[in-house]
């Protein structure tokens, strides 16, 4: 039986070792445009091997996974970090595990993103496809498209699988 991960709040600190938390709270800040906006500088930072393509901008509108959900499967991006920015202030939830060859079941975390909260997986860092807490739940999506193998997956024997139980933070 699948052991049950605790899901944390997303916090800068907790969340370094997979990649950048992007928000506004506690980034560095200064005014622009005469003084009408405000900008949040650097808070992520795109990493792209070189040559391997170009990073783009797209749109991905995601749906709920049933919950509990099984852990079966884990991907990486080995190169370049993959960032995803919800839009309209929709909590969600993120998977991660440290890069590396192999995976840890017992490495992998879960975090609640708040809903005014991105994530900028780092390269190499492991990832659940995004899980979404309410339907039709749109993000901005910033990656490296490229020809190149830029997509690993790992598949979990049954006995390693981590269960995830979010039914109470669903938005249906």
């Amino acid at each position: 039986m699948a052991r049950t991960l605790d899901i944390q709040p997303l916090e800068r600190a907790s969340f370094a070792p997979f990649g950048d938390v992007i928000d506004m709270q506690g980034g560095h800040h200064f005014a622009i445009n005469k003084g009408a906006t405000v900008r949040y500088h650097d808070i992520g930072r795109i990493h792209a091997e070189p040559e391997a393509g170009h990073v783009a901008i797209s749109l991905a509108r995601s749906q709920p996974l049933p919950s509990p959900l099984n852990i079966e499967m884990l991907e990486r991006h080995p190169l370049a970090s993959q960032a995803f920015i919800p839009q309209g202030q929709k909590p969600f939830i993120v998977v991660v595990a440290p890069p590396g060859e192999q995976i840890d079941s017992q490495s992998i975390r879960a975090f609640l993103c708040d809903g005014s909260q991105g994530v900028n997986y780092h390269p190499g860092v492991w990832h659940h496809s995004l899980l979404a807490l309410a339907p039709d739940q749109d993000f901005v999506l910033v990656d490296l498209i490229t020809q190149k193998h830029n997509c690993d997956e790992h598949c979990f024997e049954a006995d390693e699988q981590r269960r995830l139980e979010y039914s109470h933070l669903l938005c249906v």
